[in-house]
């Protein structure tokens, strides 16, 4: 019998039938970054490359006895948070966490296509009492910072954001990675805080098209990245170069948003027919 040696992941978050984020995005990426994952679902999403047209919570005692029984039998290298709606089960994921300090934690818990998580103060102040503390890497878009901040201070028009970065390292977390930050129109920018402010800013080529599931990549690269004993700058600096490459290789599944595609770095190259 062969013994288990690839990291495990545990991820929690929703089941999208399409693949671009939760469950399904956090499998194939870890998975082509040497980890295996093991999940636990937190919701059921029914929608397609174009919409999200319902999202069914599982029951928080369904979603803890899940946890519970994977983690009393495989050792766990690292946890990937992302799509928690509802305080009860926010809770109940926070307290088994706490159980496993050692273990790295990347906390990802909004995405653009359940915009309506972020919009109650309730579960976004749960999110920080309970999940932010004890977070290794807290990943936010920049707008989803914004959103977050006003748990603790007036909605502002000035630019706040490394202010707010620094104020949820103060609240327990180790870095803050925020996606997505405005600057030059074709390009896109990352910063990563940690305590002593700015680690690293790193900027790339926006690519054309409309894109879904690069959010979720990036985090459940830097999962695996952990789980593989890589320090977390060097994490985020090759779970962006990896999630920029799916997004260039992306899939076109259907009428809508082009998936990244995580195993890109497994097909052959199309034969170039200029050239013949």
């Amino acid at each position: 019998m062969q013994i288990q040696s690839s990291p495990v992941v545990l991820s929690f978050g929703v089941a999208d039938p399409v693949g671009a984020i939760g469950i399904q995005a956090d499998l194939a990426t870890c998975g082509a970054l040497g980890c295996h994952t093991v999940c636990v679902i937190t919701a059921l999403m029914v929608g397609d490359t174009t919409v999200v047209e319902d999202v069914q919570p599982i029951d928080t005692d369904w979603v803890a006895d899940q946890a519970r029984s994977l983690l009393e039998d495989i050792p766990i290298a690292a946890f990937k948070l992302g799509h928690l709606d509802n305080i009860e089960t926010i809770a109940a994921v926070a307290e088994i966490i706490s159980d496993y300090p050692q273990a790295p934690m990347v906390l990802d818990p909004f995405s653009a296509l359940l915009p309506q998580q972020r919009d109650d103060e309730d579960i976004l102040l749960a999110i920080r009492q309970l999940l932010v503390p004890q977070a290794t890497v807290v990943q936010l878009c920049a707008d989803e910072l914004a959103r977050m901040a006003e748990t603790w201070r007036e909605p502002s028009d000035d630019d706040t954001l490394e202010i707010d970065a620094m104020q949820l390292i103060e609240f327990g977390c180790e870095f803050v990675l925020v996606t997505g930050v405005p600057g030059e129109a074709q390009q896109v920018q990352n910063l990563l805080f940690g305590g002593e402010g700015l680690v690293r800013s790193d900027r790339r080529q926006r690519l054309p098209g409309t894109f879904v599931g690069a959010g979720s990549t990036i985090s459940a690269a830097i999962s695996a990245m952990l789980a593989n004993g890589v320090s977390v700058p060097e994490a985020v600096l090759e779970a962006e170069e990896f999630t920029h490459a799916a997004l260039g290789n992306a899939l076109r599944l259907g009428m809508g948003k082009r998936l990244p595609d995580r195993y890109f770095w497994s097909r052959e190259p199309e034969p170039d027919v200029a050239a013949k």
